[in-house]
């Protein structure tokens, strides 16, 4: 099995999720291509058996780039084995945490020509030392509205990621 995994990340935790995905398609025998969306960009769709998408969510969206190749390789990707997931912070809550209940997958599906067959959703990381001024003021809000963690000093990991392992030996088994 030839399995491309696409990833499109600002933090870097839909890249670490992808990496896990990566190994565990490996060591069901699969061979891997792990890379972003714009290198997914010069490749050919056709040439893989496999495609598994993942991407995060910054201020309410997944970037538009992530709407723009989906909707422009859906034909191709429909006619391979394929799967999608989100990683956003709301996902920490256990009524947003499925894709069923999630917003930002709900918002997905509804502005995607591309319909995956197998889809999850990941709670994300909030690493405050890590962000500029403007996005460690700007996220700390959100968390003070939505009452999660506030602390600019911490990192807080939301990340399951016994059900990362779940999501990608489900992939890998199609």
């Amino acid at each position: 099995m030839q399995t491309l995994i696409i990833y499109s990340t600002i933090d870097g935790q839909t890249l670490a999720i992808c990496q896990k995905m990566k190994t565990i398609a490996e060591q069901a025998g699969e061979q891997v291509a792990l890379v972003t969306l714009e290198q997914a960009e010069a490749l050919s769709l056709a040439d893989f058996d496999k495609v598994l998408i993942g991407a995060s969510i910054r201020y309410g969206k997944h970037r538009p780039e992530l709407y723009q190749f989906v909707n422009r390789h859906h034909a191709v990707l429909d006619t391979k084995i394929n799967g999608f997931f989100t990683v956003n912070v709301v996902a920490r809550k256990p009524l947003k945490n499925t894709p069923e209940t999630n917003p930002y997958m709900q918002k997905f599906l509804q502005l995607s020509l591309w319909q995956p067959q197998l889809l999850e959703v990941f709670a994300g990381k909030i690493d405050y030392p890590k962000y500029g001024f403007f996005d460690r003021t700007m996220i700390r809000f959100i968390m003070w509205m939505t009452k999660g963690p506030t602390d600019i000093t911490g990192t807080f990991e939301f990340t399951d990621w016994g059900k990362v392992d779940a999501f990608g030996n489900r992939f890998s088994q199609h």
